[in-house]
């Protein structure tokens, strides 16, 4: 097998992901289907960060949240994130990946408190590392903690799992004459709105020179084809 291209990687999840075919919860089948192909990646040595969302339990309560103070609302998706981040971890060690769950909102009879260099070591130490709680700070994204974890702990890459195939100048899902890009540079993302993620993450990314791929979590083996550097998906850098 040839080398990975890149050896830390922050893969950003959907909490939607574990949800399988539901709209709302965890699809243990999924969990683990997605367990056997992080796994098939960190064996080949790559140090890996995951930073998980909480929208498939979030998105259940949404309308009820629509009422909610926002900074309520918000701590109510760092809590989801952290039920994802558990079941991720139990599912990773069962396919033989020693795994820390790590969050910003302090837990401790749950999860390890979130520290830079602690993380980093666990990396080292041939440990993956979950991090929930997004940032523990209200009005920012999951996208948001994906890019702040990933310029922290050293990732060479941010690596964005979504339901679609890349980044394209209108939503496929919607437009049959959507047009995608194999490569787009950060201000393009932001000018024309392209929505792949957070404008703070984008901005975030571009001003540490941090690249973002951009790919479809849906096909089999997209994670090991991303990690060893094959065109999938869009790359999105400077």
């Amino acid at each position: 097998m040839s080398q990975p291209k890149y050896k830390r990687v922050l893969l950003k999840l959907s909490g939607e992901v574990l949800a399988g075919g539901a709209s709302f919860g965890i699809d243990g089948t999924q969990v683990k289907l997605l367990a056997e192909e992080v796994a098939e990646v960190f064996r080949t040595g790559v140090q890996l960060g995951i930073v998980l969302g909480g929208g498939n339990f979030f998105r259940g309560i949404s309308s009820a949240a629509r009422e909610m103070d926002r900074v309520t609302a918000d701590s109510m998706g760092m809590l989801a994130t952290i039920i994802n981040c558990l079941a991720m971890q139990d599912a990773l060690e069962k396919q033989g990946v020693p795994t820390r769950v790590m969050t910003a909102v302090h837990m401790n009879q749950l999860a390890e408190p979130y520290i830079r260099r602690r993380a980093i070591r666990h990396m080292e130490k041939g440990r993956a590392v979950v991090f929930g709680g997004g940032t523990s700070n209200p009005f920012f994204s999951t996208d948001s903690a994906g890019a702040l974890r990933a310029l922290e702990v050293g990732a060479e890459v941010l690596a964005k799992a979504t339901g679609v195939d890349g980044v394209y100048d209108k939503d496929p899902r919607k437009h049959a004459d959507a047009v995608k890009f194999d490569r787009v540079s950060y201000n393009e993302v932001l000018a024309k709105n392209l929505a792949v993620m957070d404008a703070s993450a984008v901005a975030m990314c571009r001003d540490n020179a941090m690249p973002i791929v951009v790919f479809n979590l849906k096909t089999r083996g997209n994670i090991m084809r991303m990690t060893m550097g094959e065109p999938v998906g869009t790359l999105i850098g400077a």
